[in-house]
């Protein structure tokens, strides 16, 4: 069986490397909507990249986390590292 490919950064993700992200966080209405399956340090850069309320308003799909600046060169980045990578989040968490 293949892996299945990040929709983020378009690498296969192993086994125990995967992560739901619903793309409208559950606490802004999107409990039983739509979700993705990305590496888990795919989702941990989009969640330390943006808001709830930025997800839920501006970035509710994969093509506009793609579009963003800092998900773009972090995409870039990790594009370029094996499928089971794990390293520290890039770029530190967003400002509060």
């Amino acid at each position: 069986m293949t892996d299945p490919i990040c929709p983020l950064c378009g690498r296969p993700i192993p086994e125990g490397r995967r992560s739901l992200h619903h793309l409208v966080p559950r606490l802004k209405g999107g409990k039983g909507g739509p979700t993705v399956l990305l590496h888990t340090l795919c989702h941990k850069e989009i969640h330390a990249t943006l808001t709830e309320a930025e997800l839920a308003r501006e970035f509710a799909t994969v093509e506009a986390l793609r579009a963003h600046p800092r998900l773009a060169r972090f995409v870039a980045w990790v594009a370029r590292r094996p499928p089971d990578f794990h390293g520290k989040t890039v770029g530190g968490r967003r400002k509060r």
